[in-house]
């Protein structure tokens, strides 16, 4: 009896089996082929095209390239920080500034995927934004926090020109979303060279206006 179900049993683990990896097989050509159009999107920006999407129904852009050194890591920017525009890539706030002006450049990613490095980031460290007419801004870390969503909000005025890197917090954590930020903070680097590694701006610490921290970037 225990031979006669054993062949139906195998072919049925055997078949969950593949139907996983094709599964798993589509999502990865899936984020592999929306990167390649991404650069191409960038490409498309960077000569000024009239319609830079990467893709017919995008309702975002490639709107700069995040780049930090040390950890190797560069990514192509997109506009906007909806849930939809973040499956893709990090996303600039644009409620924000562009960077190279007074002001905070604000851009969420996921924790798990685009942003997962942000844990490795430290004081000092270099984190340069490209934009489409290749102009590069250059950012030095100074520091960072970790915020409740419900007691704190996000400043965007301020008289340096200042980058913030948003994501989820705990960064490891995998249940449902929380209300934590994991917040890193820095600054131009003509005026981070004016301030001690490691040393939040006074404006930073006390931030109590401005938008909303974003909610549901995880």
């Amino acid at each position: 009896m225990k031979s006669r179900w054993l062949g139906p049993a195998a072919a049925l683990v055997l078949g969950f089996g593949v139907w996983q990896l094709a599964g798993g097989g589509y999502l990865f050509l899936k984020a592999q082929l929306a990167q390649v159009l991404l650069e191409r999107s960038w490409r498309l920006e960077r000569v000024g095209a009239a319609d830079a999407r990467p893709w017919p129904w995008a309702d975002t852009r490639a709107l700069m390239r995040l780049r930090v050194p040390r950890l190797g890591v560069e990514q192509i920017v997109l506009a906007g920080a909806s849930n939809r525009t973040l499956a893709f890539g990090p996303g600039f706030l644009l409620a924000s500034q562009p960077p190279g002006r007074p002001g905070v450049t604000a851009i969420s990613g996921h924790r798990e995927t685009h942003f997962s490095f942000l844990g490795q980031l430290r004081p000092g460290d270099l984190v340069e934004l490209e934009t489409p007419d290749g102009r590069r801004h250059g950012y030095r870390v100074e520091g960072s926090r970790v915020v409740d969503v419900r007691q704190s909000r996000l400043r965007l005025a301020s008289d340096r020109d200042e980058l913030v890197l948003i994501t989820c917090y705990p960064l490891n954590a995998l249940g449902p979303l929380g209300p934590q930020r994991y917040l890193v903070y820095a600054a131009a680097e003509e005026t981070a060279a004016r301030s001690a590694p490691g040393t939040l701006h006074p404006q930073r610490i006390h931030a109590a206006t401005g938008g909303p921290i974003p909610e549901p970037k995880p």
